[in-house]
């Protein structure tokens, strides 16, 4: 999946001009989306937040120009609280827009994604001349949903074609945006003391039970008030749930953490139907997992004590205050990079800017590794470098990274972790062939480079499933990367 502009990346970002597999695609995308959702932790002004995500399309994605507009607490109108690219105020024509006016409006007004290629020959583009002059081709626009309410629509412009897939890296950047933004508003309400619209915001039980109403669900423990962040995640999977006819659920507060159990029938892949509709079920639930692990929680899911049934259970921690240390991920390997900032996640600390000078480093990088003051070397391939206050490895659990990380940022010494003896080593020919497999090669291309049969080729694939655990050539990659075998 590729959500680039086809042209006119910045220096920075890797020319879309390249043919590259949709793997690595994929994760170059995911790597991207994951920078810019590192920039939100613990912030909660609408506007920096906004501005965020905007640069980060500029910055990571080649956009010529991006905004987001939030919608007005009485609903009827959008203002403009970011711009990046070729335009920053947000004092112009476009600073307040009508709920229904122009595009932007509209993609509020309908909740629906829009992707055009054609700008300049577009009709409700109000000046023709300025797209003309300024060579704007594309233009994406999404809606920033929680829910079944909208709070804003983000908007990007590039000088060159957009990726109909495009819209699928938007959707998984909008998710981390509605979070963030919707925390941010919440704020901003109380602190305007709108007591109307906050009335208007009921407890989860209450919501899950208007989604949910032909299903039986249970409330176990005392409710206890979520952040809007973290019950926007239920809401969500509440109306997956919904979608799919879900039988039972059960919410329950426990003394650390809430979760939300469901049982809900998903067809089988017999027709083309069941098949989208299970690929449906299996897009969203990623989604939700993504959603989850960014608030230290977990999505799991299992087959059912019925055929056909599968168990889904959602768990997020409550908010603690004061999140931990301040770290900064910075992994030259995209798996590996989301990998960690997930952990730090679990590990509920403040992830931040890569350039955060009281940061604490992550890396994999001995250029970055020399230059940084205090900074956790990754064992992936190479040894440490001496200058590293502390070294791990991907034996390490949540609560050992925390600490690491804590005695790291207070100047204390840390031992290292030891190696992982769960994964046997690979051999030279299996690692040869892991790393031929990332690149996106396929079993005969990877014969063709090594001069061996296509079955020598499986028969050392199947070996590297088995030492790495993995059920699938997706997951053997992705193991075989944070392992540091490629």
């Amino acid at each position: 999946m590729s959500g680039r502009p086809v042209t006119a990346a910045p220096a920075d970002v890797e020319s879309p001009s390249v043919d590259l597999p949709n793997q690595t695609r994929l994760l170059l995308d995911l790597q991207r989306v994951n920078k810019i959702a590192q920039r939100l932790s613990g912030c909660l002004e609408v506007e920096t937040i906004a501005r965020c995500i905007t640069n980060g399309l500029v910055d990571q994605f080649g956009c010529a120009f991006a905004r987001i507009w939030v919608v007005e607490p009485e609903q009827t109108a959008l203002r403009l609280v970011a711009s990046s690219g070729l335009y920053t105020h947000t004092n112009g024509f476009f600073a307040r827009v009508p709920m229904g006016a122009y595009k932007v409006g509209k993609i509020a007004q309908n909740r629906v994604p829009f992707l055009s290629n054609r700008l300049a020959e577009e009709a409700w583009v109000k000046d023709r001349d300025w797209a003309i002059a300024n060579n704007i081709q594309g233009f994406a626009g999404y809606p920033l949903m929680t829910g079944d309410r909208v709070i804003g629509v983000l908007a990007t412009f590039s000088r060159s074609p957009m990726a109909a897939e495009f819209l699928e890296v938007l959707q998984v950047l909008c998710m981390t945006a509605t979070i963030a933004l919707d925390a941010a508003l919440s704020v901003e309400i109380r602190q305007m003391g709108s007591a109307v619209v906050l009335a208007q915001r009921s407890i989860l039980s209450d919501q899950l039970a208007t989604i949910l109403k032909t299903t039986t669900m249970a409330l176990v423990g005392t409710e206890t008030a979520l952040p809007a962040s973290m019950a926007h995640v239920f809401v969500e999977l509440a109306e997956l749930l919904n979608e799919f006819n879900c039988d039972y659920a059960r919410l329950v507060y426990g003394a650390t953490d809430v979760v939300l159990e469901a049982l809900v029938a998903i067809p089988t892949t017999d027709g083309v139907q069941a098949s989208d509709l299970a690929a449906q079920w299996r897009s969203r639930c990623h989604q939700l997992r993504f959603m989850a692990t960014c608030l230290g929680g977990s999505l799991q899911t299992q087959p059912g004590p019925q055929q056909q049934m599968v168990q889904i259970s959602l768990q997020t921690p409550y908010t603690s205050g004061q999140l931990g240390a301040k770290v900064s991920i910075q992994c030259s390997t995209a798996l590996v990079q989301v990998a960690l900032t997930c952990m730090a996640y679990k590990a509920r600390l403040t992830v931040c800017d890569p350039f955060d000078p009281e940061a604490v480093v992550i890396t994999d990088s001995e250029p970055i590794a020399q230059v940084t003051a205090r900074a956790i070397w990754v064992r992936v391939k190479a040894l440490p470098p001496p200058t590293v206050q502390a070294v791990i490895d991907w034996t390490i659990d949540v609560d050992q990274l925390c600490q690491i990380v804590q005695r790291v940022s207070q100047g204390q010494p840390v031992e290292a972790t030891s190696s992982d003896p769960s994964y046997p080593r690979p051999s030279e020919r299996e690692q040869e062939i892991m790393a031929l497999l990332a690149q996106g090669l396929r079993d005969r291309d990877i014969a063709n480079r090594l001069y061996i049969s296509e079955s020598t080729v499986k028969f050392h694939i199947n070996n590297s499933l088995t030492k790495l655990q993995a059920k699938n050539r997706y997951q053997a990659v992705y193991q075989a990367a944070i392992q540091g075998w490629i």
